[in-house]
């Protein structure tokens, strides 16, 4: 399995990376209702494995995940991936700690008396972390966070980011009549080992608790991030994510989008798996991940969607702005937009049309969904 890029070689035995993996992942459902958010895949390889790479990237040889909810699927997961050429221990969280809590629990692993990386699992980006770790160890204090900017910083958390021009955090700002900026904190840290004596083992907030902190005590500093970046919790972002992988892709790795299949249009930026077969004229563009086992009949037409592993879509449907889950069905001449999810092994039939509709696992579906709906 590619391994995502060589390390960067440092000076030290070993760096170490805390990934919080989060919890339930209610927004993204009904995907997270089959599989736990950070095994969904994005960008046709698991969110985990994006954000392994990119600490393997910077360096890391050791990876913590703290995670809270199906443990054994985790631990299955990772025996699927023992050789990634990185070693993964689990920090399993008995009961939430919130977004900062899981640090304290992770202390065994991480206390070395080196600074470590602290990872949100909810953020797709690409960034050099090295760059942010030379940040780090330059100004000498207790944290340093990426930060973004954003058009709706609302919609991202409570509070902007107002920093010196060195970087140095002045405070955080919560959303108001005010305006304060479209600064927002992009999930990404790198604490010194002295961040542990200043979070109790105990449900704990890094975003109202630990950062304002730290801010107030000036031993906070943030480095703006030079790549793309979207928080990936809820489907629409998702999608949106993807399209800025793959357009990332086009930059950086052109070499993995798709070519020109034959007797069909790629338009634009997209990937499809190996194992995927597509058939004669199909539009297939902009912004599609095709993954692994999937079938794409003859005639069909799609557009900034998602096709999980072993879904198919029948002759001259049309799928634009949603994602197909693991093993669905979408039937000959069908419809479905506006952000519509379908589950795993959802059945759509022939001839229908479904706009904005969340559809559960497991279910057939034998009626048009002309209004947005969840189909339970």
């Amino acid at each position: 399995f590619s391994p995502g890029g060589a390390p960067v070689p440092v000076s030290r035995l070993s760096m170490k990376g805390l990934i919080l993996v989060g919890g339930l992942g209610t927004q993204l459902r009904p995907l997270t209702l089959s599989q736990p958010k950070p095994l969904i895949d994005f960008g046709n390889k698991p969110q985990l494995l994006h954000l392994i790479d990119m600490l393997k990237r910077a360096g890391v040889t050791e990876v913590v995940l703290a995670i809270n909810y199906h443990p054994q699927i985790m631990e299955d997961f990772l025996n699927a991936y023992a050789d990634y050429g990185v070693k993964v221990v689990l920090s399993h969280e008995t009961e939430p700690l919130g977004t900062a809590g899981p640090i304290a629990l992770a202390k065994e692993h991480l206390s070395d008396g080196e600074a470590f990386f602290v990872l949100n699992c909810d953020i797709a980006c690409e960034f050099n972390l090295r760059s942010l770790l030379d940040f780090h160890k330059a100004h000498g204090k207790i944290g340093t966070i990426m930060v973004t900017d954003v058009a709706e910083p609302a919609k991202y958390g409570k509070s902007v980011v107002v920093s010196h021009e060195t970087g140095l955090i002045e405070r955080f700002v919560e959303h108001g009549r005010t305006y304060a900026g479209n600064i927002i904190n992009a999930g990404v840290y790198i604490f010194s080992p002295a961040i542990f004596d200043r979070i109790a083992l105990r449900p704990t907030s890094m975003e109202k608790e630990v950062l304002p902190a730290l801010a107030a005590d000036e031993q906070l500093y943030c480095k703006r991030l030079d790549g793309y970046w979207m928080n990936i919790k809820k489907p629409p972002d998702f999608l949106m994510g993807n399209s800025l992988y793959l357009e990332y892709l086009e930059k950086q790795r052109p070499r993995e989008l798709a070519q020109l299949a034959a007797g069909s249009q790629i338009r634009g930026n997209c990937i499809i798996a190996e194992s995927a077969t597509v058939g004669k004229g199909c539009i297939i563009g902009p912004d599609v991940a095709i993954g692994k086992d999937c079938v794409v009949a003859d005639g069909v037409k799609l557009a900034r969607c998602i096709l999980l592993e072993g879904s198919s879509v029948q002759a001259h449907a049309v799928i634009l702005d949603s994602i197909i889950g693991w093993r669905a069905t979408v039937g000959k001449w069908a419809r479905v937009e506006q952000v519509s999810v379908l589950g795993e092994d959802v059945h759509l039939g022939d001839e229908l049309t479904v706009n904005g509709t969340l559809i559960l696992p497991h279910k057939k579906i034998s009626r048009s969904v002309r209004d947005p709906e969840i189909i339970l």
